[in-house]
Parts: C-alpha cells; structure tokens; sequence
C-alpha cells in the first residue's frame, strides 16, 4: 500500500519537474522569438521605405 502512495506521489512530482521545465524552455523561446520577430519587422519596415522612397 505504501509502495503504491509513494510511487504515485513520485509520479507526480517527476511530471510537475518535467513540465516546469518544458515551461522554462518555452517562455524562453518566446521571449526569443518575440526579439527577432520584432527585429525583423523593423528591419523590413525600414527597408521597404527606403526602397520607397528611392523608387519615386
């Protein structure tokens, strides 16, 4: 009876540690993604005015 309490309370805990660190791993690469989606977005906004403004 013990045994089984105990690998279920172990379970749990395994599975609270493995999604924590799938959470980290993913606020991370959102963190990440929103930078360079950012970067690109101005990159391509002051690019595309420069082209703009040449062609006219």
């Amino acid at each position: 009876m013990w045994l089984k309490v105990l690998g279920g309370v172990l379970l749990v805990w395994l599975a609270f540690t493995v999604l924590g660190a799938l959470f980290k791993f993913l606020t991370w690469a959102l963190v990440i993604g929103a930078v360079v989606f950012v970067g690109a977005a101005a990159y391509t906004a002051v690019k595309g005015r420069n082209r703009r403004a040449i062609g006219r």
